[in-house]
């Protein structure tokens, strides 16, 4: 037999925990998942990314950025590795993740002080659906749960915007980062600056686009691109303004080689397009068609880390 309980129902239980966001992104082409926790404070994120990575199950990497936690997963099966250990240091870890029409169901096993995290904390997150638990569960002390969390199935978006500026007045990182921060619809994730060439003869000073990315339902993807054109379309001072918009856990290796080399060459609008549509990227002309080469390589350069931020010569 099994209990099922709401968010709200585990906070009752258990009390008030810390985590404060929790989704979970699929990419089902590439079979690959996504699963982000916000964490209210550093000590349990760098204590689960440790537990986690030893025991493996279906985690291919685990890092920490700002206040998110962040998984990268395959989606299906795989076994945990608690060892020897487990008995002395405890352990936590993810061994499930399937898709079944707009949720997303994982698998957890937690022992000693880890149960807490996924048998009180993450359940309660108001991002969750429900979870699934045995009617016998114990969670702390010596104890070891085994849950099933259900959360929205989300897709990440990507949104590129570049030329929204002039040597006079915008910014189009700031155009970006506000749009996301306003935005009713998905939950904002990260926002990148990428530098783009500094020879570029329509440039403003410092030639930078700008990206953003969400968590998002598939219902709501276009309602999220309506209103991230709509709010650059009037926040913009340029008449070469475009908006990119890229769907995918995975940005595919020929769109990333492409702009890593925008940064050193001049393209034109024309290859934008091409590189575009053969990396399934969409291109929308806001008030022109010049800024799509920064658009475009503002998704290339999206998962690039610091090296969005900079040039070729900054790692040499």
């Amino acid at each position: 037999m099994s209990q099922i309980l709401r968010p709200d129902q585990v906070r009752q239980r258990y009390g008030e925990m810390f985590c404060q966001g929790f989704f979970t992104m699929v990419d089902e082409k590439a079979g690959r998942a996504r699963i982000v926790e916000v964490c209210q404070a550093k000590g349990p994120k760098e204590w689960d990314i440790v537990n986690r990575r030893r025991t493996g199950g279906i985690i291919s990497g685990i890092r920490e950025e700002g206040s998110m936690l962040i998984m990268d997963t395959v989606i299906g099966d795989a076994d945990l590795r608690f060892g020897a250990a487990s008995s002395e240091l405890g352990a936590q870890g993810v061994y499930s993740l399937k898709v079944e029409g707009d949720r997303v169901r994982t698998k957890w096993r937690g022992m000693a002080g880890a149960s807490v995290g996924v048998g009180a904390c993450i359940p309660q997150c108001p991002d969750v659906i429900e979870t699934v638990y045995d009617d016998d569960v114990r969670i702390g002390g010596g104890n070891t749960v085994d849950v099933e969390i259900v959360s929205p199935k989300l897709i990440r978006a990507v949104i590129g915007i570049d030329d929204t500026d002039t040597c006079e007045k915008g910014a189009t990182w700031v155009t970006g980062l506000k749009m996301a921060q306003s935005c009713p619809y998905g939950r904002f994730l990260e926002h990148k600056i990428i530098q783009l060439n500094p020879k570029a003869p329509n440039k403003t000073t410092n030639c930078c686009s700008t990206s953003v990315s969400f968590a998002v339902s598939e219902e709501d993807l276009p309602k999220l691109v309506d209103y991230a054109v709509d709010y650059v379309r009037k926040a913009t001072v340029a008449h070469d303004t475009v908006v990119t918009v890229f769907t995918g856990l995975e940005i595919p290796e020929p769109l990333r080689e492409w702009s890593w080399s925008a940064k050193s060459v001049l393209y034109t609008v024309d290859d934008a397009r091409r590189v575009a549509e053969e990396n399934g990227v969409r291109i929308i002309e806001v008030t022109g068609p010049k800024g799509s080469v920064g658009a475009v390589a503002a998704i290339g350069c999206t998962d690039m880390g610091l090296r969005a931020a900079g040039v070729p010569e900054d790692f040499e």
